[in-house]
């Protein structure tokens, strides 16, 4: 995949060496130079530019790109607005680290449900994240299993558990399913949260944008992912 990483702090920095490592194709922005000489050689590619500057996103292939992460750490102000800009000019998927609850609040209100507290979510932990492509978040048993968030698919919506037991296995166990809640923030603005519908019976119907929360095996979650853009989905246990 290829990432685009705002931000080479000891966070960012971590991250696109070790999505290099993992294979990915890195871009990595920081306005400081002296941290793009230290990067430039290890991974696809180096800008050093203004993030804050809209102007200057014309060097930089936004469309092009799986995700971008912004890693931003010593500037709030920096990091919101480099978000801002991100999600005004483009429709990629945007990982945001927050650096306070208001921070928080503010990229919620900016309609950004990746957030993320370096402090809690290490580097190594993100990679993985990303590197299962499709899934949305992942908790790693040891080295085979996995408990991951994926999308449900439009062969799924409005059929019952029941209903989708005709329909073939990726060998994956459901654990619960997430389900978009409206709310209003600290603001008052109208956003999008996500609570879990706690346990399921056979009678549970899926609907549309539902996360189902999955345990399985490292290779049948990447299945089951495969293809996903065509929301394709034939999974008797799910």
């Amino acid at each position: 995949m290829k990432i685009i990483i705002f931000g080479l702090g000891n966070f960012g920095t971590a991250l696109a060496l070790s999505l290099t490592e993992t294979g990915n194709e890195v871009i990595a922005i920081d306005k400081q130079m002296d941290k793009i000489n230290l990067v430039k050689d290890k991974i696809s590619h180096a800008i050093c530019m203004d993030s804050t500057n809209e102007l200057a996103y014309d060097a930089v292939p936004l469309k092009d790109a799986d995700k971008v992460v912004v890693a931003i750490g010593e500037n709030e102000g920096a990091a919101i607005i480099t978000t801002a800009i991100i999600k005004k000019l483009s429709t990629v998927k945007i990982i945001s680290r927050a650096l306070s609850p208001i921070h928080d609040t503010v990229l919620e209100a900016m309609g950004i449900h990746s957030i993320i507290h370096p402090e809690q979510d290490s580097a190594d932990r993100l990679t993985k994240q990303i590197n299962f492509k499709s899934t949305l978040e992942n908790y790693q048993l040891d080295n085979n299993f996995t408990i991951s968030e994926v999308r449900a698919k439009k062969e799924f919506y409005g059929k019952t558990l029941r209903e989708l037991d005709s329909i073939d296995t990726y060998s994956l166990t459901l654990i619960t399913i997430i389900r978009e809640k409206e709310k209003k923030n600290l603001i008052g603005k109208k956003t999008i949260v996500k609570e879990t519908i706690g346990r399921t019976n056979p009678d549970t119907v899926i609907l549309d944008n539902d996360i189902l929360v999955v345990y399985g095996n490292n290779k049948d979650i990447e299945n089951y992912c495969m293809g996903e853009e065509e929301y394709d989905l034939r999974n008797k246990n799910i």
